[in-house]
């Protein structure tokens, strides 16, 4: 019962959060990190086109954003679309080392190997 509850709760907060955020896009506050959280809390609710919607933007806004890479190739695999997946995770790599973002680039580094053991 624990479980479901917090399941509950979680979901009403991400319902919630996800409400204002996009209150803040609709009144024209739009930014990466704007359209990264959106992503986020699309994906926790299980809404992957929605989030991959808004990764696009971040992306669009700045090519060179490691953390967007990353979420995008996750959404990717989780939405069962594996080849665009490990496109996502390659070019994230690139940008990620090229930055110097050495963590990012390690994460995504592990995300792809995974998916390509299991495809």
């Amino acid at each position: 019962m624990a479980f479901i509850t917090r399941c509950w709760k979680k979901q009403k907060v991400s319902k919630d959060r996800i409400a204002a955020l996009e209150a803040m896009l609709g009144h024209g506050q739009d930014n990466k990190l704007l359209r990264l959280t959106l992503g986020q809390h699309y994906f926790d609710a299980d809404q992957y086109d929605t989030a991959l919607l808004h990764l696009k933007q971040a992306l669009a806004q700045d090519p060179d954003y490691s953390a967007a890479w990353k979420l995008y190739g996750k959404v990717l695999a989780a939405a069962s679309r594996p080849a665009d997946a490990i496109a996502a995770y390659r070019q994230g790599i690139d940008v990620a080392e090229a930055r110097g973002d050495k963590q990012a680039a390690k994460e995504m580094h592990v995300f792809l190997s995974r998916l390509q053991k299991n495809h």
